[in-house]
């Protein structure tokens, strides 16, 4: 049950960084909280046991942590790195012509 209280807290907190921040690199840091908190999560809810599955023991399957979950978690961390670099990639290059990294002012620029 606190794990998910945690993962609402920490979730709503990347939430808020996204909506309210007029900051574009504060609004990725807010993405990478809401993926983290997602993450923290998927874990925390498919933890079966203390055991891992290459043991060769007498433990029933129930108590066996399944590796795919993880594996998976995995992979979205390497697709949420990838993403974060190539949007603070855009908002370099997107400040370099328009000076400003600020949603609203961005906006103005293409309407002019």
């Amino acid at each position: 049950m606190i794990n998910h209280i945690v993962f609402v807290i920490i979730f709503l907190l990347g939430f808020y960084a996204i909506l309210v921040k007029k900051n574009l690199i504060k609004m990725v840091i807010g993405l990478n909280i809401m993926e983290g908190a997602i993450f923290y999560w998927f874990i925390s809810i498919t933890d079966k046991g203390d055991k891992i599955p290459i043991v060769n023991g007498p433990y029933s399957s129930a108590l066996v942590n399944d590796p795919i979950p993880q594996a998976l978690i995995l992979t979205g961390i390497v697709i949420g790195a990838s993403t974060s670099a190539f949007l603070l990639t855009l908002i370099i290059e997107l400040n370099k012509f328009t000076d400003s990294i600020d949603p609203d002012n961005l906006g103005r620029m293409i309407k002019d």
